[in-house]
């Protein structure tokens, strides 16, 4: 299940690329979600724990990936009770965070209005409660939350 919460909250990493840098295990990266996600996002090929092949940069480590790869793995595999800035990822990220929220329950903020446009949708916006079952009310709501009757976030 996805949790969504505007804003900033409680336990939030704001930058999920340098608590990556400091906090991914080697495992991650050769995990099939993982190389999925690298591929499809990074266009880059896992070739071991600490190596990926890029088109543009060449031999690099897991360190030079994106931030929204970086954010992503770090949703699926951090079994801490921080929260991930899914402000940090493009709209290119948004099948991944839903396919993440598929297998667990997922809790992410955003300080923008992601696009799950034409994604089945669900998720539970955190700052009112409600159940969202489709990206049209996702839009309302995510206006409401980013606006905070009137007041930008």
């Amino acid at each position: 299940m996805l949790n969504i919460y505007f804003g900033s909250t409680e336990n939030e990493i704001f930058n999920p690329s340098v608590y990556f840098d400091n906090r991914h295990e080697p495992e991650w990266l050769i995990n099939a979600l993982s190389k999925e996600m690298i591929h499809d996002i990074d266009k880059s090929e896992v070739v071991g724990p600490n190596l990926i092949q890029s088109p543009v940069l060449g031999p690099i480590s897991p360190e030079r990936l994106s931030g929204g790869v970086k954010a992503l793995m770090l949703m699926a595999f951090d079994e801490s009770e921080k929260i991930f800035n899914a402000s940090a990822c493009g709209d290119n990220c948004a099948k991944w965070i839903l396919k993440i929220a598929e297998s667990k329950e997922l809790t992410v903020t955003l300080h923008n209005i992601m696009s799950f446009k034409d994604l089945p949708f669900k998720a539970k916006i955190l700052n009112n409660g409600k159940m969202l079952d489709s990206y049209n009310d996702y839009i309302f709501a995510a206006d409401e939350a980013l606006h905070d009757n009137g007041k930008a976030i």
